[in-house]
């Protein structure tokens, strides 16, 4: 009956790893969650690929250099084609055109923080540095993500 009773606890303990480290995997297809280091490179938090990175004129660009948007001075998202796309205000807050508040920050420790979706899930970690960024980088990325998807339909 010990043996029974030690064979059925090996399994189920078992079961119990595999199921963890199954939940534990990173989703390496979800390009939304990001990660911006001190230096401005910004990543897929999860797969760790670079996107791109924000140059020392704050001016977020693509890996190649090419442009992608820049904040002004009153917090408007610009992309690159002049069109505003939002704003981002200087507590890491984002709004998209129509002034819906999408996106939050919150303070994780003394140098990184989370960027929050409105449930208050985690869907990215930023260098306080970038965290006017922090949002807007989210939703331009997404918004990359979107419309790469849209275009595959329609191929």
């Amino acid at each position: 009956m010990k043996k029974q009773y030690a064979l059925f606890i090996l399994i189920l303990a078992i079961m119990a790893g595999i199921n963890i480290t199954a939940l534990a995997q990173p989703n390496q297809d979800k390009p939304d969650n990001i990660y911006i280091n001190k230096k401005g490179g910004i990543y897929n938090r999860e797969g760790g690929t670079k996107l791109g990175f924000i140059d020392k004129d704050d001016i977020v660009r693509s890996n190649d250099g090419k442009e992608l948007y820049f904040i002004d001075k009153n917090g408007n998202v610009i992309g690159a084609d002049g069109k505003k796309l939002g704003i981002a205000k200087k507590n890491g807050s984002y709004y998209n055109v129509n002034g819906e508040n999408v996106l939050n920050t919150k303070d994780l420790d003394k140098e990184r923080c989370a960027i929050l979706d409105p449930e208050g899930h985690n869907i990215g970690i930023i260098h306080k540095n970038y965290k006017q960024h922090a949002c807007a980088i989210h939703c331009f990325f997404l918004e990359q993500k979107k419309e790469k998807e849209e275009k595959s339909k329609h191929n």
